[in-house]
Parts: structure tokens; C-alpha cells; sequence
């Protein structure tokens, strides 16, 4: 039996590879991107490079680690991890550091430990183990409404520490409960949303309503139901009126002004020459170089460490959350697009693997595992690129930091175990 079992763990590489080539990829990075002046030593720990390089080494050991424990661990312990993590976030507010307005941290020996990195491996855990139960049906209003309590709880406390990119890649694990059953109309209310709050935004709540009303009339008149109750309609026209109002006052009286700005650079909503100027010194200053930078690197780039406006250190905190920029001038588009390939490839792979498995767990952790690499990827990339708000998220395995290249690691690391482990009788 044992024997079968060895011969029944299979790892996937290649996703291993993957993970193996994006790590150094960034490493390599973060180098060009955090030297400063005459370049010392990879081991230098008074540099990012350095401590990336413990951080790197760490990982590998945490690798380790989670391949020789048995994959049932992670099943059995997954309540546990994650309460321990709901501990981790709500300690912040007693013993942690406040560093750039994000109470977020916590200062051990001079080392940091960002809790919220490892509070997303921990609640796709905790999701994929409540949607598994037999207990569970995730049709179900009751359970539905546990199952977002389960999100909700970690997201809560992360943005209350004033973290609101973290915070936003907790909604991707919507993925996972839409494969696991919930009906397609909660997908559409969140699309609809999205759609009049962005909407809102960019033309005014007066317009929207405006608009909504128009489109009930004609939907009435085409469609020729007059004898027909209209009562449906038109509440869904209040509801989507009470939205587009109630966007408009929050983004005047509940959003700062920092947050605000950005949101009107991104839609464009400010049209005074002179304001705006001011706003691209101030508050858009990094996307501007960072788009700058990028443009700079042409098709092929200027090569590694040759980066003008990376060297000139333009892009504040490039080495962290625009660390695309660094590529995309040192490697252009050829580079760019290689990081882009491999984060897709990366993500359909994970996808793959977890389709084929039996185990509803292991499945659902899969999609977890793919749902919050895919919302780090598409958001860093779009605010480096100014497709997207700014918003303080790192790039998975690109940007420098300890906390966040150790919990992607534990995050993918624990997919694979299960993954070689799938053949194996539960």
C-alpha cells in the first residue's frame, strides 16, 4: 500500500517550472531595480536584493516542508489555519507597525511579517474545506451566506487596517463558490453593479436613472406588456437608482482624497488643464513614470541593468508593486510578454489540475489558488499599465517582500501537494 502511494505521487512540473522561472525572473528584477549605485553582492542583506535572496531560500525550505506532510493535513487542519490567521490580522491592532498608512505589519528582530499575505492561502483553505463538506450545499441561502461570512470575516479586518488592495482579492474567490454551484444571477447582480457604479462615476447618478428609465419605457412599449404588471421593472429601476445615488455620495463623502483622485485620472472625470497637471506631479507621479519606462523599452529593451529610467530611479518603490515597469524597459515587449504568457499558462494549468480531481476539496482549493493569482496579476499589471485604479498590490513572485513571495509560495505549493496526491484513496 505504501509502496503504491510513492508511486502514486506525481508533481506537477510544470508548474513547478513556472514558478521556478517567475521567481528568478523578478529576482533578477529586483536586483536592477534596487541597486543603487556600485553593485556589491547578491548576499548583501542591506540591500532588497539581498534580503530577496533569504526570502528565496526561505521558500525553498517552506517547499520543503509542505511536500512531506501528508496531503490529508491540509483538509483535517484548514479551519484551524485559518482561525489562526483571523488571530494573526486581529493582533495588527494591538502589537503591529503602521508602515506607508497600512496598519499591516508586524516588526520581529527588525524582520516584517505582512499577516494579510498569508490570511489569502488560509481563507481558500477555509472555503474549499466548508464547500466540501456533506453539510454543505452551496445552493442553499444559509449556506451561501456562511460561505461569504468566511471571506468577508479576513477582507473586514484587512481593510480596516487600511489595506484596500489586499481587501479586493478576496472578491475573486467568487470563482471558486460560482464553480462549485451558486446560481449565475449573483455573478450578474455583482457584474450589474460594477457596471452602474463605474457608470455613475463617469456621467453622474442623474444621467444613469436617466438612462435606466428610458430603457424600462422602451422595454415596456417594444415588448407590448402593458396589461402585464410592471411592479417587477420597476423596483429593479429604484434598486439600480439607489445605487447610482448612493455611488455618488460615497465617492464624495466616504472616499479620501487621495482615493478619489485616483479614481477620476483613471476615468478621466477631471478637465481642467491646470488640475490635472498638479494631479500627474502628485498623485499619478509613479503610474506616469512607470508608463514612461515602459514605453522606453521598445520591442526588445535596453537590457538588463541598462535601464535608463530604472537606474535613474524615476519609478518610486519600482522594486515592489511596479516592478512590471522594470521589465518592460529592460526586457521591452518581448519580456513583457513572456511574464504575461507564463502568469496565463500558469493559471490555466492550475485550473486544469484542479478539474481533474475527484476530491471536491482539492478542487475548490485549485480555483482558490488560481482566483488569487489571477486578481494579483490582472490588477498589477492594468495600475502599472493605467488600465486599472492605482491600487498598493504586488506582482505574485515579481515583487520584492518576504511575506508576500513565501505565502504564494505556501499557496501554490499546497495545490501541488494535494495535486500529487490525487490518485491516492481519501
Amino acid at each position: 500500500m505504501n509502496l503504491n502511494r510513492a508511486n502514486s505521487f506525481q508533481l506537477d512540473w510544470l508548474v513547478v517550472l513556472i514558478y521556478l522561472a517567475l521567481v528568478m525572473f523578478g529576482y533578477f528584477n529586483i536586483v536592477s531595480a534596487a541597486t543603487d549605485g556600485a553593485f556589491s553582492s547578491y548576499f548583501d542583506l542591506s540591500a532588497p536584493y539581498g534580503k530577496q535572496t533569504v526570502f528565496i531560500g526561505l521558500s525553498l525550505i517552506s517547499i520543503v516542508l509542505i511536500l512531506s506532510i501528508d496531503a490529508k493535513f491540509y483538509e483535517r487542519f484548514a479551519s484551524i489555519i485559518y482561525l489562526l490567521s483571523l488571530a494573526a490580522l486581529a493582533g495588527l491592532f494591538l502589537f503591529g507597525k503602521k508602515v506607508n498608512g497600512a496598519l499591516s505589519w508586524y516588526e520581529i528582530g527588525g524582520a516584517t511579517l505582512q499577516p494579510s499575505e498569508f490570511a489569502k492561502f488560509a481563507t481558500a483553505l477555509a472555503v474549499a474545506k466548508y464547500v466540501s463538506d456533506l453539510q454543505t450545499n452551496i445552493k442553499n441561502s444559509k449556506d451561501q451566506l456562511q460561505a461569504v461570512l468566511i471571506v468577508a470575516v479576513p477582507a473586514i479586518l484587512i481593510l480596516l487596517q487600511n489595506d484596500a488592495g489586499s481587501t479586493l482579492v478576496f472578491a475573486g474567490l467568487i470563482f471558486v463558490f460560482y464553480r462549485e454551484g451558486i446560481p449565475q444571477k449573483y455573478i450578474l447582480f455583482g457584474t450589474t453593479v460594477l457596471v452602474i457604479a463605474v457608470a455613475t462615476l463617469k456621467f453622474s447618478a442623474l444621467i444613469v436613472t436617466s438612462v435606466l428609465a428610458a430603457c424600462l419605457l422602451i422595454y415596456q412599449l417594444l415588448l407590448k406588456r402593458k396589461k402585464k404588471k410592471i411592479s417587477g421593472p420597476l423596483l429593479v429601476l429604484i434598486l439600480c437608482s439607489g445605487l447610482s445615488f448612493g455611488t455618488e455620495w460615497s465617492f464624495d463623502n466616504v472616499l479620501q482624497k487621495h482615493q478619489q483622485d485616483r479614481i477620476e485620472l483613471w476615468l478621466r472625470l477631471e478637465k481642467d488643464p491646470e488640475k490635472l497637471r498638479i494631479m500627474r506631479r502628485n498623485i499619478s507621479y509613479n503610474l506616469n513614470e512607470s508608463e514612461k519606462a515602459i514605453r522606453s523599452g521598445g520591442f526588445t529593451g535596453k537590457g538588463f541593468k541598462e535601464g535608463t529610467r530604472t537606474k535613474g530611479k524615476f519609478v518610486p518603490e519600482q522594486h515592489t508593486d511596479y516592478i512590471f515597469s522594470t521589465v518592460a524597459e529592460e526586457w521591452g515587449f518581448l519580456g513583457s510578454s513572456t511574464v504575461v504568457i507564463l502568469f496565463v499558462v500558469l493559471i490555466g494549468r492550475i485550473l486544469f489540475l484542479a478539474e481533474r480531481h475527484k476530491s471536491q476539496f482539492s478542487r475548490a482549493y485549485g480555483y482558490g489558488v488560481a482566483s488569487i493569482i489571477f486578481v494579483h496579476f490582472l490588477i498589477n499589471i492594468g495600475m502599472v499599465m493605467g488600465l486599472v485604479p492605482t491600487i498598493g498590490i504586488p506582482l505574485p513572485f515579481f515583487s520584492y517582500g518576504g511575506s508576500g513571495l513565501l505565502a504564494f509560495t505556501i499557496l501554490i505549493f499546497i495545490f501541488l501537494k494535494l495535486d500529487a496526491n490525487r490518485l491516492n484513496v481519501w
